[in-house]
């Protein structure tokens, strides 16, 4: 059924959009290879998500970098430096680009962004001269303050998120790419757990003081 929707003659941009955001509503977890670029660094792992809100990357660059968010709080252990960061979970720290991958997050997007296509409803490259085609959608801010001012959105024929491209407020951009996507693989919930090793030093709330 979603290669079909891949294929199939689309009227617009929003239906698309709302085709994809049914789709991982019948998602109940995935796993993936990731790949995160901003300018000239590069960090790659392995990306986990159950519904509704669980995600955990384990990272190979940096080596045993390890982010989970638990429902509860996101967690950043950074091994170089024996530092595990803590931020309760709020509205802002839902902005990034790997919690907008699942129905949660997609809803979101549509209710703070409008959605048109990149350059038409059909598929194209996702990369030029690449043979991997998918449909790219163009996610603009309907008012300053979201996360990301701009997004683009690649959807390969399986109905799933393939890259995602964001600007920032300041003009930063971030590329999310994710292959080797598994789907509804009964991902255990203790793969969210996170222990702190012995030796970390906790630093709690590091990005801003909960809300109240």
């Amino acid at each position: 059924m979603p290669a079909s929707l891949f294929s199939q003659d689309i009227l617009t941009a929003e239906q698309y959009f709302n085709a994809v955001s049914e789709h991982y509503g019948t998602i109940e977890d995935y796993q993936a290879e990731i790949t995160i670029t901003k300018g000239e660094e590069v960090l790659k792992g392995k990306i986990f998500y159950k519904t509704p809100n669980l995600l955990r990357i384990d990272f190979t660059k940096p080596e045993d970098q390890v982010l989970v968010v638990d429902g509860i709080q996101m967690i950043l252990y950074l091994p170089l430096h024996h530092v595990t960061m803590r931020q309760e979970i709020t509205r802002h720290s839902q902005n990034s680009l790997e919690t907008m991958v699942s129905e949660q997050g997609l809803k979101l997007l549509e209710q703070n962004y409008s959605v048109a296509f990149l350059d038409g409803p059909e598929a194209v490259p996702i990369d030029e001269g690449s043979d991997e085609m998918v449909r790219k959608l163009k996610l603009a801010w309907r008012t300053p303050g979201e996360g990301f001012r701009q997004i683009e959105m690649s959807v390969n024929k399986n109905m799933m998120i393939r890259r995602m491209v964001g600007i920032t407020d300041n003009y930063e951009t971030f590329q999310f790419d994710l292959v080797n996507i598994q789907v509804n693989q009964d991902i255990p919930n203790t793969r969210f757990r996170f222990d702190d090793p012995p030796s970390a030093y906790q630093i709690d709330n590091f990005l801003f003081e909960p809300e109240n």
